[in-house]
């Protein structure tokens, strides 16, 4: 009977320690206002029209709820122009990744202001840092480009997009349940700043500026909390190549490497292509043939089948980080581009097309939409336009 009272003793104990409360000190009033972007969505009237206290809790607030801690609370208090977070019902130690991301966020600021006295800030661009990421209980890394500005100024939420929404959506197809993607999506971006979504060809020389945030980030980011490494996924060329240039190797779409962010650590990367390429590549005006829309069918059932390879090996590899990339890339390969291509063509022309189930079933019955589906494999036909830079 005692033994049994010093267990359940024991337990409590756990149970209080793994609730903790956390205390941060986040630094100045004008340290916060830069790293948090605030105010985010102000011009003469704000959108929404909250305190910097208030814009804190609320990206805090999100991290918690993606971390899994749906009863955590904070609270946001200034002090001498100081300001200082309080977070409830989370573990001991919450507060060091959160630590860890503002510091990278004043490499990003030095950068940006460099950025900026060489005169190549636009005046529409926003530094905005991947705030309300899950901290703790993320399961993989998606390395992209740059945030568009709506998720800053209209959402407040750097997983609102219609390149994240998109790829949710391809995440929950492969088997992860909706309300668990956000820990799927912890996101990198090269360029930390929101800007329009056609800024992409603007945004390709300013990359270096942000190398020692870039580099700090995948090296934070790219494992968890006990050490292991995170599937990582790379999406569009501008990241590809960002890959090549820093770490060697050179990453193709549904190519497979590895890179070691720091000594002794190595972090499998897929390439993908970006989530938003698709409505490029199947839309007809990408073509000038007269089978344009034969081509741009073709290319996006083609795309379809890639990006849902992609998100399988991404939500595989993100449930048992140690198991085989390679052999997790050919099951979901064969899956996606061989053995389901029904159900690649039918999910191509439900959210890409927006035909209805029944009317995409029977567009996938058609002679020629089976012969192309076959050729999932095949390269992507060439397009008359230059893709853009996402």
């Amino acid at each position: 009977m005692f033994k049994l009272a010093g267990l359940t003793l024991a337990a409590l104990t756990l149970s209080a320690a793994a609730h903790a409360d956390v205390d941060l000190k986040l630094g100045s009033t004008e340290r916060v206002t830069r790293l948090f972007a605030y105010p985010n969505n102000c011009n003469v009237i704000c959108f929404r029209n909250w305190t910097l206290e208030q814009t804190v809790e609320h990206y805090l607030t999100q991290s918690v709820q993606r971390d899994g801690y749906s009863t955590a609370k904070v609270l946001v208090k200034t002090d001498n122009n100081q300001l200082y977070a309080e977070i409830s019902g989370v573990p001991h130690g919450y507060e060091k990744p959160l630590a860890a991301l503002l510091d990278a966020g004043d490499l990003a600021y030095t950068g940006a202001s460099k950025l900026n006295a060489d005169g190549k800030w636009a005046y529409s661009w926003y530094l905005f840092l991947p705030l309300g990421m899950a901290l703790e209980n993320r399961k993989s890394i998606e390395l992209l480009h740059f945030p568009p500005d709506y998720s800053l100024t209209q959402a407040q939420d750097y997983l609102r997009s219609a390149t994240t929404d998109r790829w949710a959506t391809l995440l929950t197809v492969n088997g992860i349940p909706a309300a668990q993607t956000p820990g799927y999506q912890t996101i990198i971006d090269i360029a930390p700043i929101a800007a329009p979504s056609s800024a992409g060809k603007d945004l390709e020389g300013v990359y270096d500026y942000f190398k020692d945030y870039q580099t700090t980030m995948v090296k934070q980011l790219s494992q968890n909390a006990s050490g292991a490494a995170l599937p990582m996924v790379a999406f569009g060329a501008p990241v590809r190549n960002w890959i090549k240039q820093q770490y060697g190797p050179t990453v193709n779409v549904l190519g497979l490497v590895s890179i070691s962010p720091s000594d002794g650590v190595k972090v499998p990367v897929l390439g993908s292509n970006h989530p938003s390429y698709i409505w490029y590549a199947a839309d007809p005006e990408s073509y000038t043939a007269k089978d344009a829309q034969a081509k741009a069918d073709a290319a996006g059932l083609k795309v379809m089948g890639q990006d849902l390879s992609a998100a399988c090996w991404q939500a595989a590899m993100g449930r048992q980080p140690d198991t085989n990339p390679d052999l997790e890339l050919r099951t979901c390969t064969q899956n996606w581009q061989v053995a389901n291509t029904e159900e690649t063509c039918r999910l191509f022309y439900t959210s890409i097309r927006n035909l209805t189930p029944d009317k995409a079933v029977a567009k996938c019955a058609t002679a020629p939409i089976k012969s192309q589906l076959k050729q999932l494999k095949a390269p992507i036909p060439e397009t008359a336009i230059p893709a853009p830079a996402l």
